[in-house]
């Protein structure tokens, strides 16, 4: 525990002693126990001398000898007084001085009043005093409050000073430095206010100086470079409240599902495109002075969910083709070959981008390109019974995915590519076909 002076208070019972030139007297000293009484005979024997030197005749040399000049100091406050008082009470009552056991006259008051003395008066004030940490309230007896930081400055490393505060507020009940400057440190930015004589709110107001309810307030000595310099400090630490929020990518899954529809040598296909999701994150963050002191987290949750990204797979077995049909009999050869040289003709006009084969031709020709499912979508850009390009699906009428477009629809749409541009559509199955 700290070792605090001697005209500070502890519990409220305790007696409240007062400093006196370095010593204390106690208000329960028996002495002292007793209402104080203003000592008035010397003003009976002034009368009575006077009388005497009436009758002497030597009244004004009487008189000028218990006549006192002494130098009042209330609180600072110095005036020079002419008085007949015996003792520093009797002066302190003549001026209308009123002192209490928190305040602290010099010489004590008992003391026969001398001419050309110095009575000092200080004031008590209630004062929260730090000292390496551990704060509490004292009464201290002092001019300002550059002369309580000396009080306590051989018994802690670091003393200082706490304002009491109400919002945006702080205020001392004493003086900053009755005799010089101070200097104002606001955020960290140092200046020097010339007039120190005042109190802590005073000069906070006169500099512009707005206090918000989270800065920190205190009063400390430093140690001057030159002499004259400043001593006492007012510190104000700006301090900063926010909340500060970020956000993280939460990754997706990728689900792989099967189509028992689809045959397995069709490949997979991604059915649901994966979408991350985010994460926020908020955190109390407290800056004093433009440096973050403190942060806390005050909540940490997945705002927008990730959509799985969905691949689906056939599991269908592919079945065998069908056998090549067997050739017709020698008895319908004449037929036959009146058909086949008309086929041929018809073949042969279109490859050059006459009248399409319809029927079985482009059954083979699916069979051969895709197993003959409209569906088909491998993954390499090339879709449905046909295997039609995107851009060669769009220049032939269609739209959308030919993969989602009926059976009928992309035999339409065949048929048109290959009235355009002949069998070369489909260079591999229209050869083995025979159609090239």
């Amino acid at each position: 525990m700290n070792d605090w002076p001697a005209d500070s208070v502890t519990p409220p019972t305790a007696p409240v002693p007062v400093t006196v030139s370095g010593a204390t007297a106690s208000a329960t000293d028996p002495a002292e126990a007793a209402p104080r009484r203003r000592r008035r005979w010397p003003l009976i024997t002034i009368a009575t001398v006077l009388g005497v030197a009436v009758a002497g005749g030597v009244a004004a040399a009487v008189v000028e000898q218990l006549r006192k000049d002494v130098t009042l100091d209330v609180d600072g406050e110095m005036s020079t007084v002419s008085t007949y008082a015996s003792t520093v009470d009797d002066l302190l009552a003549e001026e209308g001085v009123r002192v209490d056991d928190n305040d602290a006259v010099t010489p004590v008051g008992t003391d026969e009043l001398r001419d050309g003395a110095v009575v000092e008066v200080r004031y008590g004030h209630q004062i929260t005093v730090e000292t390496d940490g551990d704060s509490r309230d004292v009464w201290v007896a002092a001019l300002d409050a550059d002369e309580v930081l000396d009080r306590f400055a051989d018994r802690a490393d670091q003393v200082r000073l706490l304002p009491s505060r109400s919002a945006d507020r702080a205020s001392l009940p004493i003086r900053l430095d009755a005799e010089q400057s101070v200097v104002l440190v606001v955020g960290g930015e140092r200046t020097v206010v010339d007039d120190g004589a005042v109190s802590l709110d005073a000069l906070l107001e006169a500099e512009g100086v707005t206090l918000d309810e989270d800065d920190i307030v205190h009063v400390d000595q430093i140690t001057p470079e030159n002499p004259g310099d400043p001593t006492v400090r007012v510190v104000i630490q700006v301090v900063d409240v926010e909340k500060v929020t970020k956000t993280k990518k939460v990754g997706y899954d990728t689900v792989t599902r099967t189509d028992p529809d689809r045959y397995a040598d069709q490949g997979s296909y991604v059915a649901t495109e994966g979408k991350k999701g985010e994460r926020t994150i908020v955190h109390r963050v407290t800056r004093t002075d433009g440096e973050v002191t403190d942060r806390e987290k005050l909540s940490n949750k997945v705002t927008t969910k990730p959509v799985d990204e969905v691949i689906v797979k056939g599991t269908k077995e592919r079945p065998e083709p069908e056998p090549e049909p067997e050739p017709e009999s020698s008895s319908s050869s004449g037929s036959s070959s009146s058909s086949s040289s008309s086929s041929s003709s018809s073949s042969s006009s279109s490859s050059s981008g006459g009248s399409a084969p319809s029927g079985s031709v482009w059954a083979a020709l699916a069979q051969c390109e895709s197993g003959g499912n409209p569906s088909t979508n491998t993954g390499n850009g090339y879709y449905g019974m046909y295997q039609f390009s995107l851009s060669t699906w769009q220049s032939v009428g269609g739209s959308g995915l030919p993969s989602d477009a009926s059976a009928a629809e992309q035999t339409k749409r065949a048929q048109i590519l290959q009235s355009r541009a002949g069998w070369g559509q489909w260079p591999h199955c229209a050869s083995k076909l025979g159609l090239l």
